[in-house]
């Protein structure tokens, strides 16, 4: 165990009690989890580093995870964590994560990091802190405690209701599991979605590695018409919790309601398993279409706001800010013309980089 200061750093893939921990907190998500964290490790290479009080020996009270990003794209920092929604930094008090972020500034020059940011759920910096806004998000949760009847009629009537009604009169077949049928399907979906999004989609080994490290605590489900995949989600399993983290469809089929199919069976078979909420994942502030869609569930929306540590001038602080520059505007319209076999390709490399 190496140290920061006051502090203890930890690898929590090899020691163990990061997952206890992580277990323990009524405040940790499947973002803290190992097997999210191996995931990273495994596909990206990112470096996974808990800080906390507690010495070598002791049971964790507190733990701030980290990934550790060596870019030379765009720059060594750390990311708390990359590729996931939101990681609140689990400390029993403000001064604890007071004390660690005078470690951390500190670490920036000596380690050449060009920021270090954190992606809390519901920690609140005060003003007097060196963190800054980044970016600004907006995440949805739906509260599955009540009975499902009640859950249906608190849908939209019309955007949400009437739509998996008319899911499931048209016979959409429905199938879950994690076969690599079901993730080829899933995939080929996904890529279709990137492409109209013009954004390059994680290469496939990335989900490969989430089934070989979630095992059954992850769920592919797909909708299809008359033997074709129309629709396809990924769920993630949390203790009481389901965290949806993909979602892709053709487009040529969303008359038929095949993702408002797959989100009514995932809630029923959740309620069932005893989740107590979904966690419908963050949406961009801009994404207005994207937010509607997830108001009319019934979820519950809250800011999700990024922060940032740097010892840059707040200009140069942003590489992927709210606003998009001119090269991404440019790159996204690109990614919609050029061909499967530079696409893919284009996303293993940029997911390493930008995160």
């Amino acid at each position: 165990m190496n140290t920061l200061g006051r502090f203890y750093q930890l690898d929590p893939l090899t020691d163990p009690r990061w997952q206890a921990f992580v277990s323990s907190q009524r405040r940790s998500s499947v973002f803290h989890s190992v097997p999210w964290l191996k995931a990273l490790h495994r596909t990206y290479g990112f470096v996974p580093e808990v800080f906390t009080s507690s010495p070598a020996g002791s049971d964790l009270h507190d733990g701030v995870v980290f990934c550790r990003v060596t870019s030379w794209l765009t720059g060594a920092r750390l990311v708390s964590l990359p590729c996931s929604d939101h990681c609140e930094p689990l400390t029993a008090a403000s001064e604890g994560m007071s004390l660690l972020s005078d470690e951390l500034a500190d670490s920036i020059s000596r380690d050449e990091l060009r920021y270090i940011e954190i992606r809390p759920l519901d920690y609140v910096f005060k003003d007097s802190t060196p963190w800054r806004p980044a970016e600004s998000h907006v995440l949805h949760t739906l509260d599955l405690s009540p009975a499902l009847p009640a859950l249906f009629e608190n849908f939209h009537a019309s955007s949400t209701q009437r739509k998996i009604r008319r899911a499931e009169r048209s016979g959409l077949g429905y199938t879950q599991g994690r076969s690599g049928e079901l993730l080829s399907q899933f995939y080929g979906l996904l890529l279709l979605t990137r492409r109209r999004h013009g954004i390059p989609p994680q290469p496939r080994l990335w989900f490969e590695n989430l089934i070989d490290c979630f095992g059954d605590a992850l769920t592919i489900r797909v909708a299809s018409h008359e033997g074709r995949p129309v629709a396809s989600i990924l769920t993630l399993r949390h203790k009481n919790q389901l965290v949806y983290k993909y979602g892709c469809a053709d487009q040529s089929y969303f008359s038929l309601g095949g993702i408002h199919l797959l989100f009514w069976h995932t809630i029923q078979e959740a309620k069932r398993e005893g989740a107590l909420s979904m966690d419908l994942g963050r949406s961009e502030a801009t994404h207005t279409g994207l937010i509607t869609f997830k108001d009319r569930w019934g979820a519950t929306r809250q800011p999700l706001t990024y922060f940032r540590l740097s010892s840059l001038p707040l200009a140069h602080r942003y590489y992927n800010g709210v606003r998009p520059t001119w090269g991404q505007r440019w790159a996204g319209r690109a990614i919609s013309q050029l061909p499967d076999w530079i696409v893919n390709p284009l996303g293993r490399v940029l997911y390493r980089h930008f995160v």
